[in-house]
């Protein structure tokens, strides 16, 4: 830890622009791989990503842009992944390089569907990498108060706290506060559970449900989620912090966030299918929602998962979502 970190970004989405601008504000160098070869180039014409978070203006000397994924990863000390769970395996077989002495940042929200593995168990299994190398970005953060510059929080969680702190330092500014936790496999559940109960929000939006209901459904859906990550991980923890509680919060209420959006659609009638086809972003709560209720099956003595089931219910059972709402109205307290 002498000598500075080479950070670099791997993913292009708007979570991806965001954390490259955090970085930016303190490096004299970030690292940027994306898949795509037009936004590379209009990249570096335009001076922003032409798909996400275009407001924001980039230094061009401070990037270096690449669409090989192994130059990428053999630049960088710190390699921090955001590309969405359900590419991100496709991605990560193009590597053919040793990364077992990298630091790996996850900042993917949810399990990989291949594995049923969280992104930090499988760059430890897949990979070689020790766990003490391993760290997650959780929120409450939406990309585009990042991108606006309004004040957010964030929680770098390692089981090395000297690395934590050094991933903070290098994402913190005058308008981002950040923290450390060593809870790292808890926060990366809680993570993807948040997004699975921004559906449910949504869904009860789209519906018609009002304020009340929605405060009853977040009180219960921390319960669960704390339910869930002490049974896949026993530790002590404060579910209220703003890892969990906070992240739930702001994905669940928030105009900005794709998986409420998501959820209101499919309360409003959309199909599954259709909805994804509207949206321009990846709504990663619905593959996590079957990553959740298939972990849960496994467990031979199951959590009590009302608020997931019901969302399961709909997205994968096509069950009608006035009548699966109906029935876990009866199941909150």
């Amino acid at each position: 830890m002498s000598k500075p970190l080479k950070y670099a970004v791997f993913g292009a989405g708007s979570w991806a622009t965001a954390i490259v601008k955090m970085f930016c504000e303190n490096l004299n160098e970030v690292g940027w791989y994306m898949r795509s070869v037009y936004t590379k180039e209009h990249l570096l014409k335009e001076q922003h990503n032409p798909n996400y978070l275009s407001s924001v203006e980039f230094h061009l000397e401070q990037l270096k842009l690449s669409n090989d994924i192994n130059e990428m990863a053999q630049y960088a000390d710190v390699l921090v992944f955001v590309i969405p769970s359900a590419f991100i395996y496709s991605e990560l077989e193009k590597l053919n390089i040793n990364i077992s002495n990298k630091i790996i940042v996850s900042a993917v929200k949810g399990i990989i569907p291949e594995t049923g593995l969280l992104v930090g168990e499988h760059f430890s299994e897949r990979y070689n990498i020790p766990f003490d190398n391993i760290a997650v970005i959780a929120g409450p953060c939406h990309s585009e108060e990042v991108a606006l510059e309004r004040l957010s929080y964030l929680t770098i969680s390692c089981s090395d706290a000297k690395k934590a702190l050094a991933i903070a330092d290098s994402l913190s500014s005058d308008y981002i506060k950040t923290k450390i936790s060593d809870d790292v496999i808890g926060i990366e559940y809680a993570v993807m559970l948040k997004n699975i109960y921004a559906i449910a929000a949504g869904m009860a939006h789209g519906l018609g449900y009002g304020d009340n209901f929605q405060s009853v459904l977040m009180s219960n859906a921390i319960r669960e989620m704390k339910r869930f990550i002490k049974k896949m991980h026993k530790m002590k923890r404060n579910i209220n912090n703003s890892a969990y509680l906070g992240d739930l919060l702001v994905t669940g209420y928030s105009v900005f966030s794709r998986n409420r959006m998501f959820g209101n659609m499919i309360g409003k009638g959309y199909t599954v299918k259709s909805a994804q086809m509207e949206m321009s972003m990846v709504a990663e709560g619905y593959y996590a929602t079957k990553s959740a209720h298939l972990l849960n099956e496994k467990n031979k003595k199951k959590t009590q998962l009302p608020i997931i089931n019901a969302v399961y219910e709909v997205l994968y059972e096509n069950k009608n979502p006035k009548k699966v709402f109906k029935k876990l109205t009866e199941q909150l307290d």
